[in-house]
C-alpha cells in the first residue's frame, strides 16, 4: 500500500512516537494503531514504532515528497533519519542530533519534509539519537512510478526483510555500561529477521517469520541491515538470490548462493519459488562475518522458514539449513562485494576530481583515571577519522551554520592524515595512538567532484568499516588491501560500471576510495558500526550554496526541536 496524501503512522517509543505523512499529489489515506508496548523473548519494554519490532515499512513512489509527523511519548530524546534520501537542499529533515537537528524531547513533536529523488527500491529509516535504533527502524520502498518500470521480471509479492540485533537487557543500559566501562560494549544475544530470533531459540519457535511461497511464482525481498554493531552473511536453502539493486539503486542482476550485506546498507534481491513438489521447508539464515582478533561477538545463527504454499505436511518437517560462509571468510565476502555493478548510466564524468580528501579511519585509546577503564592497558577506547575524534557539540551543526554562530564548530578538517607511514605495520606511531578530541568539519565548494580514500589502520586493531555518507550516493572506484598507493591503485580504478551507494565497506587492513558531487547543503559521514560512532568515527561536510536559487539550501521550518 503506498504512502499517499493524509497518512498517519504511529511510532512507539516505550510509550509512542506519533508520525503524520503526508504523501504530496496522492490521495489515499492509511492508519497505523497504536500499540502496547513490544516484548520479545524477556519481558521488558523497549522503544518501539507503532508497538511494532521493527517499524512499519514506507511504501512510497520515485521522486515523492511525504510529510512525518514525528511526536516523542518516550523517556529519552530521539530524532529519525531516512537513510539513503538525498534530501535535495533540504538538510533540515535529515535526522541526525546535533548535526542537523536538536533531538525531539519527550513529549514533543517535529514535522519532518522528507524529499525523494533517485532513489529506488529498499532505503530505510531509522532512530540517529544515542542508541535507540537498535529497536526503532523500518524499511522505505521506493516503487517506480509506474508498475511497469521494473528492469526485472515482474514480482509476484514484495516483502521487507530485516535484520536485527537483539538483546536481553534494555538498550539503554547496554549504552550507558558500555560507555561508563571505556571498552567494548556486550554482545547481542540474537540476530533477528523481522523482528524474531527465529526457532533455533525457543522463545520464538511460535513467532518465527515465515514468508509463504508459491511454486513458479517471484519474489522481491527488500533487505536492510538494521544490526547495531554486525556485518551479516544471509542465505536461503536450495535458492539462489539474484541481486537487483542496492542502497537505492538498481545494480545489475547477479546471482549468488549468499549475500553480504553492511550494518546501513539494504538489497533488492529476487527469489525465484522453483523447488519442486514435494517442495518441503526451507531456512533462511543470517549469521556474522567479522574479522576482529582476539574480540568476542554474537556467533549464533538466525532464521526464518520459506514454506511453499499446498504442502499439507509442511508443519511436520524440519527445515533445511543454508551453508553460510564461516565468519571470518574475507575472500568470500569482498568477492561479492566486487561482484556488484550499477545498472544506471553514470550520474557525472569520473575521469578527475575536484578536492580529494585522505583519511585514516582507526580505532584509538584515550588515558583512563587510574588505567582503570576496560580498553588495553587500562585505556578508554575512541576511534578517529584523520586522527580526529569527533565531539558532538550542544546545539545543531546546520543551526551554527546557518545563523553564523561561532565557536560551535571548526572547519579543519584535514585533507590528509597527520603522518603518512606503513598504516598495516606493527611498529606503529605511538603518538597516533591517542587522537585529538573536536569538532571539526569539511568545507566544500557546491558543484565540486570530492573523492575520498579511506585509509584502515591497525593502530589499536584493524577491522572493517562500513562508512555512510548522509545526503549523497557515492560511487565506489576501487578498494584492496594494504596501504592505499596513489600512483598504482587508481590504474585499476572501475570507472564503466561501478557500484553507486552511501555506505561503502572499508576492508580490514585495507582502504576503499568513493566519488560524489557536491551538490547538496550539510551532511554527515561515519562509521555505522554503532561502537565506533559512539568513539568518534565521524565528521560532518558542509557544501556551501550555488549561484543559483535552485542550488542554494531551504530556510528551515518554522518549529525546530530545542536544544
Amino acid at each position: 500500500m503506498l504512502l499517499r496524501n493524509k497518512i498517519s503512522v504511529f511510532l512507539l517509543l516505550s510509550l509512542a512516537i506519533f508520525i503524520h505523512c503526508e504523501a504530496l499529489r496522492r490521495h489515499h489515506k492509511f492508519f497505523v494503531k497504536e500499540a502496547s508496548y513490544t516484548r520479545l523473548c524477556e519481558t521488558k519494554d523497549i522503544l518501539t514504532v507503532n508497538g511494532q519490532f521493527p517499524g512499519p515499512t514506507l511504501h512510497v513512489r520515485k521522486e515523492d515528497t511525504i510529510y512525518v509527523k514525528v511526536h516523542n511519548n518516550g523517556r529519552y530524546n530521539i530524532t529519525i533519519h531516512w537513510h539513503g534520501v538525498k534530501q535535495p537542499r533540504n538538510p533540515w529533515s535529515d535526522g541526525p542530533e546535533y548535526i542537523t537537528q536538536c533531538p525531539i524531547q519527550p513529549g514533543h513533536s517535529f514535522n519532518y519534509k522528507i524529499i525523494f529523488s533517485l532513489e529506488i527500491g529498499t532505503i530505510w529509516w531509522h532512530a540517529h539519537s544515542d542508541w535507540s535504533r537498535a529497536t526503532v527502524h523500518g524499511a522505505i520502498i521506493v516503487h517506480p512510478k509506474s508498475r511497469t518500470n521494473y528492469p526485472f521480471s515482474m514480482p509476484h509479492e514484495e516483502v521487507p526483510i530485516i535484520l536485527g540485533e537483539w538483546w536481553k537487557e534494555d538498550i539503554m543500559t547496554v549504552l550507558q555500561e558500555f560507555v561508563e566501562s571505556g571498552g567494548t560494549p556486550r554482545d547481542s544475544d540474537a540476530y533477528t529477521i523481522n523482528g524474531q530470533p527465529g526457532d533455533l531459540y525457543p522463545c520464538s519457535s511460535e513467532e518465527t517469520f515465515k514468508l509463504n511461497v508459491t511454486y513458479g511464482k517471484i519474489y522481491l525481498l527488500h533487505m536492510v541491515n538494521a544490526a547495531m554493531n554486525e556485518i551479516l552473511f544471509f542465505s536461503i536453502a536450495n535458492h539462489s538470490l539474484i541481486v537487483v539493486g542496492a542502497d537505492g539503486s538498481y545494480t545489475k542482476p547477479l546471482t549468488k548462493e549468499y549475500v553480504l550485506i553492511s550494518p546501513g546498507q539494504t538489497l533488492d534481491c529476487l527469489l525465484e519459488a522453483n523447488q519442486v513438489p514435494p517442495h518441503g521447508r526451507y531456512y533462511m539464515a543470517t549469521r556474522a562475518y567479522t574479522t576482529a582478533t582476539n574480540t568476542p561477538f554474537n556467533n549464533t545463527t538466525t532464521t526464518a522458514i520459506i514454506q511453499y504454499n499446498g504442502d499439507d505436511y509442511i508443519s511436520t518437517t524440519s527445515p533445511i539449513l543454508p551453508s553460510l560462509p564461516y565468519y571470518n571468510d574475507t575472500t568470500t565476502a569482498f568477492e561479492f562485494i566486487n561482484s556488484l555493478r550499477t545498472l544506471d548510466p553514470l550520474l557525472f564524468p569520473l575521469d578527475t576530481h575536484d578536492t580529494q580528501i585522505y583519511s585514516t579511519i582507526s580505532i584509538n585509546t584515550f588515558p583512563c583515571r587510574n588505567n582503570t577503564c576496560d580498553g588495553p592497558n587500562g585505556t578508554r577506547l575512541a576511534a578517529s577519522m584523520n586522527n580526529i575524534s569527533f565531539v558532538s557539540p550542544s546545539i545543531s551543526i546546520l543551526k551554527a551554520y546557518y545563523n553564523h554562530i561561532t565557536g560551535i564548530f571548526g572547519t579543519n578538517f584535514p585533507s590528509n592524515p597527520p603522518l603518512y607511514y606503513n598504516f598495516m605495520g606493527s611498529n606503529l606511531p605511538l603518538f597516533l595512538q591517542t587522537p585529538e578530541r573536536a569538532t571539526e568539519v569539511r568545507v566544500i565548494e557546491y558543484n565540486s567532484i570530492v573523492e575520498v580514500v579511506f585509509q584502515g589502520t591497525t593502530l589499536v586493531v584493524g577491522l572493517d568499516h562500513p562508512m555512510h555518507l548522509h545526503g549523497f550516493s557515492f560511487y565506489i572506484l576501487g578498494w584492496g588491501f594494504g596501504n592505499f598507493d596513489p600512483c598504482k591503485n587508481p590504474l585499476s580504478y572501475n570507472r564503466v560500471d561501478l557500484p553507486f551507494r552511501n555506505t561503502v565497506l572499508v576492508p580490514i587492513n585495507g582502504w576503499a576510495t568513493i566519488r560524489f558531487k557536491a551538490i547538496n547543503s550539510v551532511w554527515f559521514m561515519h562509521c555505522h558500526l554503532e561502537r565506533h560512532l559512539t568513539w568518534g568515527m565521524n565528521t560532518v561536510f558542509i557544501v556551501k550554496d550555488g549561484n543559483r536559487t535552485e542550488e542554494r539550501m531551504l530556510p528551515p521550518p518554522r518549529k525546530m526541536p530545542m536544544c
